[in-house]
């Protein structure tokens, strides 16, 4: 008979419907299941998902459907981090409240998440924007305040004058704000920050626990956090070259042992020695300047040219007072590291090197390789970084690096510079603490009052939340909070006078960093459930982007930490397993060059491919455009794909399994259209197999062959159940596709013999057993699909909710073993046998081996020892 199309235009709908209807997904705190937490970073409401949300959030889904097959309890949430700037720039554009755009923009994309059929529970859904939620973060807020985690301090800060907001300095691009473009200032604001480095050494050591976390983001977050041990060392001015009333400089060094390669001092631009310097030098203060105005980021400061000024200021060696050297402010020294003032040694460090060619400064080499020769070791374009041994150093030659450090340290330690020891042994931390002050409306309120007479008073409890007003305007630049007409004007819980408001609000990172927490119980007056929030951290698998690594899950840990000192959690680590999947990306397209150039969307062409050459070509006049590079999808360049066209043309499940087959999830997926119709007839083929042969095997009962005609099946479907199970376990999804891709081949074959009518019953049964085990292989993967082919077969239920199968170990276990063979107990050669070989078997088998009879060269062995399905040792 015609079988029809798999049509998911009319079936995803409608098993959805039924996922809701039972409230499948939904999760009960109390049940008494083994838990598993999964969940992937939350989506800024945008108005639209993209192709990396479909990835991210279908790799999600996986786990969560397979663990729930397992027989967890599953909790996998959704929520959206819906403050942050983008809200404000669209209503100052489009006249629109900020509240009304991001609301909007959620129930957009939860309707086309609701169409990914995801497995979520949306019944614990939140939006960081809702009043419930920044309610309780105020909370927390005033719990940190209380246990000493919270300050109030004037700080430098970046200053963007047109979006008149402070800018971490990651924002900062070339000196120029990163959403305005426009040049930013250098401003001293009294600023909220968070203790972060009181558990810089925790966060650090901690690290070492989390092995399930990629070592790449280990290793980012290490070298962000960038514990150091070295030395504060106080260098003299000369006192004729001082500019003020300064009389030494403090540098912080990992390396005093290179003090003999010294060349130069550098100071940041805004070092107090800088400041005298540049009060009665214009050119240095021009200078100085311009160092402010760029970026500080770390990325920043490794890309962009190694630039100073000689001041005119000179020091003293710690070890020669004859010997002075020259103070210069440079652009790669940042007033909060260390001191704000380094030594250069050019043979030792790469950036110093090119910093001592740039301005004709001296470079002593003192470290050399242990097998040089003094003599003739010289530095020329590349600094020596490695170990070795002292050179040119003076009482320090010979030994090696870190002998040399011990005795500085001692001999420095030993000298007083005033009231003080000249040299100090320290641990430094790059890591700062968090500045989470910004000037903007649409963020969470600090609740804080400023009274006249009793200073910065927090907002009790029982007055929480402070809300949003709505009743704001965006008709100029800067904080509508600050200019609004009765909401900052508030009574003093202290003393009742009137006072003041704060209105900053928090940096969106606080909202996302302990949203994981509250979905635990969203429905708790307080921040947290400690009982539910304990069962259910840390999450078991966390899933999201790689430019996430450092600042959302070091604020993360950071929180957790925190909530933990107040009594909102009892653990410091939020996140068990971390996954970074990989971006989506696409071909790009483009017609003109240079400035005229124009990026033309996938949509608008049609690819063709005649004799192996490819071509693009516009739909609407058939000229070709150019293909270049495969880049991540963005908007700019238009390679985009609607994640809707795609789930309208082929259906949500073509989707997911396409983003999940084609490359490993860690890696970027590169979207094709050949890619997404391969899939689709993955989809339609599995479905038609399938539906051939629903008549005869729904009807009969589901059995996996031992013998006969049919254990083949059984062994291909069972072998197939326990590799992909391993797949699933490991996240190798697209491994998981390849064998489900190598089963359905498999089964295609007896699919048709059942279809035909020329099976007998128990071949039928094996054949059901094996369809079975493929439909709840391909359930987490393609759950619609499976859904559709599980009611096809007449089961009762959902395989929504059916447990995971189990294989059979005899249908798994292969027939033939490798045994190692052993003359006089040295390992000469390896025998495959079948399992079931008896002792003489193996014996024959082995004397028969080639390599054997070589090594016995015709004697007879005095001995053959089998040691069943483990070893055969001969004696001779």
């Amino acid at each position: 008979m015609a079988i029809e199309r798999y049509n998911p235009r009319d079936a995803e709908p409608r098993w959805q419907a039924r996922w809701n209807e039972e409230k499948v997904f939904e999760t009960d705190n109390n049940d008494p299941r083994e838990k598993y937490y999964v969940l992937e970073m939350f989506p800024y409401p945008s108005g639209r998902i993209h192709m990396g949300h479909v990835r991210n959030y279908a790799l999600g889904d996986v786990v969560a459907r397979y663990k729930r097959a397992r027989g967890y309890n599953v909790l996998h949430p959704m929520g959206w981090d819906a403050f942050g700037m983008p809200a404000e720039n669209a209503a100052m554009q489009n006249k629109v409240h900020p509240k009304d755009w991001t609301y909007q923009n959620i129930a957009s994309m939860r309707s086309q998440l609701k169409s990914m059929g995801l497995s979520l529970d949306w019944s614990r859904e939140f939006a960081t924007c809702d009043v419930d939620y920044y309610h309780r973060q105020q909370y927390l807020f005033l719990d940190f305040l209380e246990k000493g985690l919270v300050y109030r301090k004037q700080s430098k800060v970046n200053w963007d004058p047109v979006d008149n907001t402070v800018l971490a300095n990651e924002q900062v691009i070339d000196g120029r704000g990163w959403r305005s473009g426009a040049l930013v200032e250098q401003r001293e604001l009294v600023q909220w920050f968070f203790k972060i480095t009181d558990f810089s050494d925790d966060l650090l050591e901690s690290l070492e626990t989390l092995d399930q976390w990629p070592e790449k983001v280990r290793l980012m977050q290490k070298n962000w956090i960038g514990r150091s041990e070295g030395m504060t060392i106080h260098w003299e001015l000369v006192p004729e070259t001082a500019p003020g009333p300064s009389r030494d400089v403090t540098v912080y060094t990992t390396r005093p042992d290179t003090l003999f390669g010294a060349s130069f001092l550098a100071i940041a631009a805004d070092h107090p020695l800088a400041r005298e310097a540049a009060a009665g030098n214009s050119e240095i203060e021009a200078f100085c300047e311009e160092c402010r105005r760029a970026g500080t980021s770390l990325a920043a400061l490794e890309t962009a040219e190694k630039k100073g000024i000689d001041t005119g200021i000179r020091v003293r060696h710690p070890f020669d007072p004859s010997w002075e050297l020259p103070v210069y402010v440079a652009n790669f020294v940042l007033m909060d590291y260390g001191t704000g003032a380094i030594f250069g040694c050019p043979s030792g460090d790469q950036r110093d090197l090119d910093f001592a060619r740039k301005y004709g400064l001296p470079v002593v080499p003192v470290v050399m390789p242990k097998d040089a020769d003094p003599a003739t070791f010289a530095i020329t374009d590349v600094a020596y970084v490695d170990d070795g041994v002292m050179i040119n150093s003076r009482f320090l030659d010979g030994m090696t690096p870190a002998e040399a450090f011990e005795i500085v340290a001692q001999k420095l330690s030993a000298t007083m510079f005033g009231n003080t020891p000249q040299g100090e042994r320290k641990v430094n931390f790059r890591l700062r603490d968090w500045g989470i002050s910004r000037q903007r409306y649409w963020g969470c309120p600090i609740p804080v009052i400023h009274c006249d007479d009793c200073g910065v008073v927090p907002v009790p409890k029982k007055d929480l939340p402070v809300k949003l007003p709505d009743d704001v305007s965006f008709d100029v630049p800067g904080n509508p909070l600050d200019r609004h007409p009765t909401w900052r004007n508030v009574d003093c819980p202290h003393c009742g006078k009137p006072a003041r408001r704060e209105t900053d609000t928090m940096d969106t990172f606080v909202d996302s960093s302990w949203y994981f927490a509250r979905f635990t119980a969203p429905w708790e007056n307080t921040p947290t459930d400690p009982k539910a929030a304990d069962h259910w951290l840390p999450v078991d698998q966390y899933i999201g982007g790689i430019e996430h690594a450092i600042l959302h899950l070091l604020y993360s840990r950071f929180f957790t930490r925190a909530m933990r000192e107040t009594g909102h959690v009892g653990l410091k680590e939020p996140f068990k397993g971390l996954f970074t999947q990989g971006m989506v990306v696409h071909e790009t397209y483009s017609r003109g060059e240079g400035t005229a150039r124009e990026w033309v969307a996938p949509a608008d062409l049609r690819i063709e491919e005649i004799d192996g050459k490819r071509r693009a070509l516009l739909l609407s006049t058939a000229e070709e455009v150019k293909i270049g590079s495969i880049e991540k999808m963005s908007k700019s360049k238009k390679n985009v794909v609607d994640p809707d066209d795609i789930i309208a043309s082929f259906g949500a499940d073509t989707a997911r399994f396409f983003v999940l087959s084609d490359s490993p999830p860690d890696r970027d997926v590169i979207w094709s259209e050949a890619g997404v119709e391969g899939a689709h007839r993955f989809v339609q083929r599995v479905w038609r197999l399938i539906s051939e042969a629903a008549d005869a095997l729904r009807s009969s009962p589901s059995n996996p062959a031992k013998d006969g005609d049919a254990i083949a099946v059984s062994q291909a479907a069972h072998k197939t159940l326990k590799a992909v199970q391993g797949d699933y376990d490991k996240l190798a999804f697209n491994k998981a596709v390849a064998r489900i891709y190598e089963l359905v081949n498999t089964l295609a074959a007896p699919l048709a013999t059942v279809a035909a009518g020329k099976a007998d019953t128990a071949y039928i049964a094996a054949v059901r057993n094996a369809v079975e085990i493929l439909v709840q292989l391909v359930a987490p993967m393609t759950p619609h699909l499976a859904e559709e082919c599980w009611s096809l077969l007449g089961n009762d239920g959902l395989v929504a909710t059916a447990h995971w199968p189990a294989y059979d170990e005899s249908l798994v276990r292969d027939n033939d073993i490798l045994l190692p063979v052993q003359i006089n107990g040295k390992k000469r050669a390896e025998l495959t046998i079948s399992r079931d070989a008896d002792e003489d078997a193996v014996r024959g088998a082995v004397l028969a081996l080639d390599s054997v009879k070589a090594a016995l060269n015709g004697q007879a062995p005095k001995k053959v020892i089998v040691v069943a399905q483990r070893i055969v040792n001969i004696v001779v």
